[in-house]
């Protein structure tokens, strides 16, 4: 199949990951699939936004992501996800992603508790010992909301910010798979680290999207 944007380090696809098979020639899973929440974004106060209620592509339900992980296989994977759902089959730890601003999660709050972390899953085999890093995985970058740092410069309601992304590759290996691109934060975060990346997008819009992030010089890290 003929790549959406191929800049010899960064290669996009669009279409459905289920049906490409170029990601799975990778050796590490970095993505951000669809949570299986049947998520969408209510009306906001301030600037007008065409997507406002739009949802996410195949989010109803997990079907799509545990498909992609079955063709995957029990290759190393990192997932964000809902730490209100059950886990993917083969994950063998799961750590958090928190949005730390302040500003983060306050719609939907509970008994004035914020939402503001996610799950981090990993998937698949990857090699235990003594010591390492915290499993908390912290941005302080404001993420969402009408004036969001994040989401308005990646253009996808769940961009993910570069600094999460950034720790995650640095503790992988390998050629990067993201069959979820969304707007492409896992790619664009790959290229600023010199690393090779695969990404399919079933959202035209947000190919995109991703290839113009692509099209920029590298960021000093």
């Amino acid at each position: 199949m003929t790549p959406y944007y191929d800049d010899g380090t960064i290669t996009i696809y669009h279409g459905d990951c289920r049906e490409i098979d170029a990601w799975l020639t990778a050796d590490v899973l970095v993505t951000d699939p669809p949570y299986g929440r049947n998520w969408s974004q209510g009306n906001i106060k301030g600037p007008a936004r065409s997507d406002a209620s739009a949802g996410i592509a195949n989010d109803r339900d997990t079907t799509v992501r545990d498909a992609a992980l079955e063709l995957w296989g029990d290759r190393p994977g990192i997932l964000f996800g809902d730490l209100m759902l059950a886990p993917p089959a083969g994950t063998r730890l799961v750590g958090v992603y928190h949005k730390a601003s302040g500003s983060e999660g306050l719609r939907g709050a509970i008994a004035g508790v914020r939402r503001d972390c996610e799950a981090i899953y990993l998937t698949g085999s990857w090699p235990s010992g003594l010591g390492g890093r915290s499993s908390l995985f912290r941005t302080n970058l404001q993420i969402s909301g009408a004036s969001g740092v994040v989401a308005s410069s990646g253009g996808h309601p769940h961009t993910k910010p570069r600094d999460v992304m950034l720790a995650l590759i640095d503790i992988t290996e390998g050629v990067i798979a993201d069959p979820f691109m969304g707007s492409g934060s896992t790619l664009r975060a790959a290229k600023d680290l010199g690393r090779r990346a695969i990404g399919v997008e079933l959202e035209e819009r947000f190919c995109e999207i991703a290839a113009s992030r692509m099209g920029q010089e590298v960021l000093a890290l």
